[in-house]
């Protein structure tokens, strides 16, 4: 079920957003402080942050900064008193996708939020492996729709989840997809999968297609972010 998780001190605004999200059906979870929240967000994996600006140990903008910096992609909105635009700038600028200034109604809440959550779908949606073609780059080739992986020419044995990682990646080859993303696209309740997956995954399919696996020509690392399939050799 898609979750919703707020870091806010304030027990009242606990109680108001747990119960407008638990009215619109999604399930719940908040923290009260910066560090217990960014604990918590790691551990469930939410598909919605909202994040109130002011906390007792570190503010809003430095864990939005800290959940970007780790490659994390979750939709968050800044709840905050304040509405200037010197805010709102830095807001963004920390990576924020939408702001919602106190106070507020909650049916203004509730639709923000099902807006980004069906921006959110439709995007993973649009990242879904091709259903045809052949993607080539030195001696690879990636055939979409058919599970059928080449290497100079020869088959590559790969399992089903080992192609869906590849033609994902080669859908879009040499942008950067994170563990988030790439379980988005490929697993129908995401929630329950382990980011470690893909780790794994990916770690099989090198042993696979690359000369030396422990340095990649083909599926490359981004350092921090996540993975994707070299566009050039």
């Amino acid at each position: 079920m898609t979750k919703i998780m707020l870091i806010d001190d304030d027990e009242s605004m606990q109680m108001l957003i747990g119960q407008v999200v638990a009215r619109a059906g999604y399930d719940f979870c908040c923290a009260s402080c910066g560090y217990e929240g960014l604990d918590m967000l790691r551990r469930e994996r939410p598909d919605f942050l909202v994040l109130d600006v002011m906390l007792p140990d570190i503010n809003g903008f430095d864990i939005c900064r800290t959940i970007r910096g780790e490659g994390r992609q979750v939709p968050i909105m800044f709840l905050s008193a304040k509405g200037d635009i010197v805010d709102k700038s830095v807001g963004f600028k920390a990576g924020a996708d939408d702001y919602l200034v106190k106070p507020f109604l909650p049916e203004e809440l509730l639709l923000r939020i099902d807006a980004h959550l069906r921006r959110r779908s439709a995007d993973a949606r649009a990242r879904k492996p091709k259903e045809a073609g052949v993607y080539r780059i030195g001696d690879l080739e990636i055939f979409f729709g058919k599970y059928e992986v080449r290497l100079k020419g020869r088959p590559v044995a790969c399992s089903s989840r080992e192609f869906e990682v590849l033609s994902l990646l080669a859908g879009d080859p040499g942008a950067v997809f994170t563990r988030d993303q790439i379980l988005s696209a490929l697993w129908e309740d995401d929630s329950s999968a382990d980011p470690n997956t893909i780790t794994v995954l990916v770690r099989k399919i090198r042993e696979k297609i690359e000369e030396e696996p422990s340095k990649p020509k083909y599926l490359l690392t981004v350092w921090r972010v996540g993975y994707k399939l070299a566009d050039r050799l």
